[in-house]
């Protein structure tokens, strides 16, 4: 046995996935499996998305390597999305960087500026990536908290007592996850603030910005921000094409050159079809947002009621394709969501997986029909809290 790297030392298979794998082989037992854990939207694309990509089988350049870069008419549907809806002014030439999903720029961009021994600042709780991308490439996560007491925003006189002076890269997601927090303009000029203060990068992932919100914002809307400050964003929750694995990140010219640098070398462009299809999506209107919430508003209502049924509260405020919730007071999060996956056959994600301030807390997605989020409700209603 070919003894493995020891950058995987410190790095577990993601939770999701050694899970996934445990609820699939309850249901080959037969077990009817109700996953509320996973955010995979199970809404389609809007149809001229998909008429796109088929569209787009027939012309002789669909099947050939396409540039690093993207299409330029992906690169200016990107930069007329964030005009119109972010009031963002990017440059499609040299600002704008497609990605196969953003959770890929997660590791590109560690790539292109973490070096062994660096520092990075990471939610807790958050995305479970942020930690495990820095722990392979031999950085240090440091940990900054977010509370309910501060509404999952982050304290920065906490923060800058900790040793920043090895502190690369700050990363933030607003719309949170898995809170569901929001953020204010003013939070993002606090953040643009610190980073210049200390010189550290700023990362913002931002896929939940029109999912029951109704004031999407970027980080790049702060004065100054392009100095300091990148955003990830993402079609997969927008418009439901998580499996097409499309995504950007935008900001300075010379730090998406950077990034380019370790992409270019990672992969040979993507799909051409692909990026026909997201040309279609960032020309549909608003309606197209509002009438996908008014889905995903019904679902939250019913998951609200599933987690009154278990005795759990929760911020009414918060958007996001998810509810986060509190558990009653003493309860372990691990505990209580394996009772109800091996006792009642749903699955719920466990707060804890996110950081340890996730204890006491769990998180359900709104990508479960409603009929199903019914079954959940009679399926909880004997449940003992």
């Amino acid at each position: 046995m070919i003894q493995k790297a020891n950058r995987l030392n410190d790095v577990k298979e993601y939770y999701f996935s050694t899970k996934l794998r445990e609820v699939a082989a309850l249901r080959n037992e037969g077990k009817p499996i109700i996953n509320l854990a996973i955010g995979s939207p199970d809404l389609a694309p809007p149809i001229s998305v998909v008429e796109a990509i088929k569209n787009a089988m027939q012309l002789p350049t669909a099947h050939q390597y396409q540039s690093y870069q993207g299409l330029p008419e992906f690169r200016e549907g990107i930069s007329n999305f964030y005009k119109t809806n972010y009031d963002v002014t990017l440059n499609p030439a040299n600002e704008i960087l497609p990605l196969m999903g953003s959770k890929e720029g997660v590791m590109h961009i560690s790539m292109a500026f973490l070096n062994a021994g660096d520092k990075v600042l990471i939610p807790n709780p958050g995305y479970p990536t942020y930690e495990s991308v820095t722990r392979l490439l031999e950085a240090e996560p440091v940990f900054y908290a977010l509370s309910q007491e501060t509404d999952w925003l982050p304290n920065f006189a906490e923060i800058e007592k900790q040793d920043l002076t090895k502190v690369k890269i700050m990363w933030v997601n607003y719309p949170h996850m898995p809170t569901g927090a929001m953020a204010s303009k003013e939070i993002f000029e606090q953040l643009i603030a610190f980073g210049k203060k200390h010189n550290i990068l700023i990362v913002n992932d931002n896929p939940y910005s029109f999912v029951l919100n109704d004031n999407p914002i970027s980080i790049l809307q702060a004065a100054g921000a392009k100095e300091v400050a990148i955003e990830l964003n993402s079609l997969s929750k927008t418009f439901n094409m998580a499996g097409w694995r499309v995504g950007m990140v935008v900001g300075d010219a010379e730090i998406i050159k950077t990034i380019l640098e370790v992409k270019s070398n990672m992969d040979s462009g993507m799909f051409f079809g692909i990026q026909k299809g997201a040309v279609e999506a960032f020309k549909l209107s608003e309606d197209w947002f509002v009438k996908q919430n008014e889905t995903y508003k019904r679902r939250q209502k019913a998951v609200r009621e599933i987690f009154d049924a278990l005795g759990c509260t929760y911020n009414k405020n918060y958007g996001g394709l998810f509810v986060w919730a509190k558990l009653p007071e003493g309860k372990n999060a691990t505990e209580f969501t394996d009772k109800l996956l091996y006792e009642n056959d749903v699955f719920i994600a466990p707060g804890n997986i996110f950081g340890s301030n996730g204890e006491g807390y769990i998180r359900a997605s709104l990508c479960v029909s409603e009929t199903e989020l019914k079954e959940v409700l009679n399926r909880l209603t004997s449940v003992e809290i």
